[in-house]
């Protein structure tokens, strides 16, 4: 098995997967745009039984259902966890020691796409969510 690790820019925060990625994508929305300050984010997915995170600097900061963590010294944000859609907690690809080795599979939220931000990647597009929630249709 491949070790899946990663951290904080600071190195404050650093955690780590025993088990293999389920889900690689970028994501196009507004919510993440705002966490991130960037204009798309990808993030690698990982079974959350199976993730262990360390350092007491871990910061998180809830919106409705979503817990976005990131560390409190150097700011980088590290993961998401969504409570509609059961123990999955996704990495921010860029905070993988790795990240070379986990190419994004799809795009979500491309409704919520900046104009500008082109990626011709041949990747499938959905207009929402790629994972079915509840209160989604």
């Amino acid at each position: 098995m491949t070790e899946h690790t990663g951290s904080c820019r600071c190195g404050a925060v650093r955690f780590q997967a025993s088990a293999e990625p389920h889900h690689v994508s970028y994501c196009h929305c507004t919510d993440c745009r705002k966490a991130t300050g960037a204009p798309v984010s990808a993030f690698v997915g990982f079974a959350a039984d199976k993730v262990s995170l360390t350092g007491e600097a871990l910061k998180s900061f809830d919106n409705g259902p979503v817990t976005r963590s990131f560390c409190g010294v150097c700011g980088s944000p590290i993961a998401y966890a969504d409570g509609r859609i059961g123990e999955t907690l996704y990495f921010m690809l860029g905070a993988m020691d790795a990240p070379e080795n986990y190419k994004p599979t799809l795009h979500a939220y491309v409704r919520e796409q900046l104009p500008y931000v082109h990626m011709p990647d041949g990747l499938p597009r959905h207009l929402r969510t790629s994972v079915a929630r509840p209160d989604e249709t």
